[in-house]
């Protein structure tokens, strides 16, 4: 069992930077796969990065390609999403969840869920 808590949301400027956390509690975190997940009002949950286990292989939505970075520390069970030059449309709420194994970066396949943080970016 694992369970995830996001933290590091809030409300910035449009070109600003932000990093959220995702910290999870668990013995065994470093073996899942962690993905951002991220969701504005009306519109569905997105896929926006993946890292897997180590940290030695990510990947990102074409919409946060070269702005946005995963990386985790495994020694204190975190993962963290750095968002530099963050634009208006990357509002919403963020949520990271983690799975065990391969698969499609689709919600219904991941297994652990935090509670989500939202990001708000003013023009």
């Amino acid at each position: 069992q694992v369970t995830l808590v996001e933290s590091g949301g809030g409300l910035v400027q449009a070109g600003d930077s932000l990093r959220l956390s995702c910290t999870a509690s668990g013995r065994t975190f470093e073996r899942y796969t962690v993905t951002w997940f991220r969701q504005a009002p009306g519109k569905e949950r997105e896929f926006v990065t993946d890292i897997n286990w180590n940290g030695g292989s990510t990947a990102y939505a074409d919409s946060v390609k070269g702005r946005f970075t995963t990386s985790r520390d495994n020694a204190k069970n975190t993962v963290y999403l750095q968002m530099n030059n963050l634009k208006p449309e990357d509002t919403a709420v963020y949520y990271c969840a983690a799975r065990a194994g391969l698969g499609p970066y689709l919600p219904r396949y991941y297994d652990f869920w935090g509670q989500g943080t939202q990001v708000t970016v003013s023009s």
